[in-house]
């Protein structure tokens, strides 16, 4: 057993923690935010377990949540909890309706290629984030080292592509980037945001640094997945944890009591 098989579960242990911590403020003040901030907290988590348990053995349920709300959803319902806490607006109350519906829809298309699944090029050797998906080689690219290849017809064309999990042309890798967009925009620019207006009014600077740390680690997750994207999936599990960390660690400044600070109502309060 390696550190990478061991850092999801490090990171699921943080998340679990975390998740509480959110939820449990959602069961007192009844804030729609903290109820967004805890399912996406969740996502993160049971997308963290669901890699540990790949780098030990294969279950196709346990790929489907480690794709579904590790890859695709938990961005999205975090940054959806950030913008619901900074716009007070109806139309916010749309855009859930919309993210709703997307997460069902993604769900129903991971549902739908579950069965078409290339389980036979599963293995415990390399990283779950390395070998999930089909990926086309360019002319002239090679193969990396020790990776299946297949010639098939893609799009038109006769091509080369490395084999992974997921079939070439899957509908619900499609729909990955518009989650993680969202969730990297309203995460990292509403945390930047209440920062700046937090630093501008020059009160609650436990509130600035403490954005400053949630848009760190949503930075940080977000450049770690891209990396993956291209072919260096070696680096998404420390990323997670690190990202983990400076998130928690940004929700508990932000949310430090400061009995002799005066807040002006009208500014919002990324962790309040």
């Amino acid at each position: 057993m390696t550190i990478n098989h061991i850092l999801p579960f490090l990171s699921t242990a943080i998340m679990l923690y975390f998740t509480l911590f959110v939820l449990q403020r959602y069961y007192v003040r009844r804030a729609p935010h903290f109820l967004f901030w805890g399912i996406g907290l969740a996502m993160f988590g049971a997308g963290s377990f669901a890699e540990a348990y790949l780098a030990l053995s294969w279950n196709r349920w346990v790929f489907f949540v480690w794709y579904l709300f590790g890859a695709a959803l938990n961005a999205a319902w975090i940054g959806h909890g950030t913008l619901a806490l900074l716009v007070r607006k109806r139309w916010v109350n749309v855009v859930t309706g919309i993210l709703v519906v997307g997460s069902l829809y993604a769900g129903y298309l991971m549902l739908r290629v579950m069965p078409n699944l290339d389980t036979g090029i599963f293995t415990t050797d390399k990283l779950i984030s390395e070998q999930y998906g089909t990926k086309v080689l360019a002319p002239g690219e090679t193969a990396p080292t020790g990776a299946q290849t297949i010639s098939t017809t893609y799009r038109g064309e006769d091509v080369t592509a490395v084999r992974g999990l997921l079939p070439l042309g899957t509908p619900v890798r499609l729909t990955t980037p518009f989650f993680n967009i969202y969730g990297l925009l309203t995460l990292v620019g509403g945390a930047i945001w209440s920062a700046y207006l937090f630093w501008r009014k020059r009160v609650l600077p436990n509130r600035v640094l403490g954005n400053v740390l949630i848009a760190a680690g949503a930075l940080l997750i977000g450049s770690a997945s891209t990396l993956t994207r291209l072919g260096y999936g070696q680096f998404l599990y420390l990323g997670e944890l690190l990202s983990a960390i400076l998130m928690f660690a940004g929700f508990r400044f932000a949310a430090r009591p400061q009995p002799d600070e005066v807040v002006q109502p009208a500014v919002a309060v990324a962790a309040d």
